[in-house]
């Protein structure tokens, strides 16, 4: 008997497509979309591989959701994100009218270890921008604070 996928299992995924990037070189970023408990998408941050500072993991899952479903109405879908969404990818989220952002380590999580975030909290964007998405947030924050450890201890010159 099949058992049905939880929070848990979703945001493993999202830490798998992290650890895939680091492997490849790119930031320790992932995304998973889900719709009726059935993964969409998932993605790894890939601004380095492609020269795109647009392309972080969740816009990456947001356009490939997109395309499998033919739509840019994600509102019944979730997004399972390694880290606090930045402003652009909130907002992506906002616009593709997703309907819940669950994520692990925050921004400053990410500012600590050297990333180049702006400070502006999910849930200050959902007030500003009187937003109804829901946020759970620092869902499994240890072990995606873990994936930076990863990628720290990687030899690495470029900025980020």
């Amino acid at each position: 008997m099949k058992t049905s996928m939880n929070d848990e299992d979703f945001m493993k995924v999202a830490i798998e497509k992290a650890r895939e990037g680091v492997k490849n070189g790119q930031t320790p970023f992932g995304a998973c979309i889900v719709k009726n408990s059935e993964i969409i998408s998932s993605a790894c941050n890939s601004v380095w591989k492609y020269g795109d500072v647009t392309a972080h993991a969740e816009i990456n899952a947001i356009r490939d959701a997109c395309k499998k479903l033919n739509t840019i109405d994600l509102s019944e879908c979730v997004i399972y994100s390694t880290c606090e969404p930045c402003p652009m990818c909130f907002s992506a989220c906002y616009w593709a009218r997703i309907s819940k952002i669950v994520y692990g380590a925050r921004i400053e999580d990410a500012k600590e270890f050297g990333f180049n975030e702006m400070l502006i909290s999910n849930e200050k964007m959902k007030l500003l921008g009187n937003s109804n998405i829901k946020i759970k947030s620092n869902f499994m924050r240890n072990e995606c604070i873990e994936l930076f450890n990863l990628f720290s201890q990687r030899d690495n010159s470029r900025t980020y």
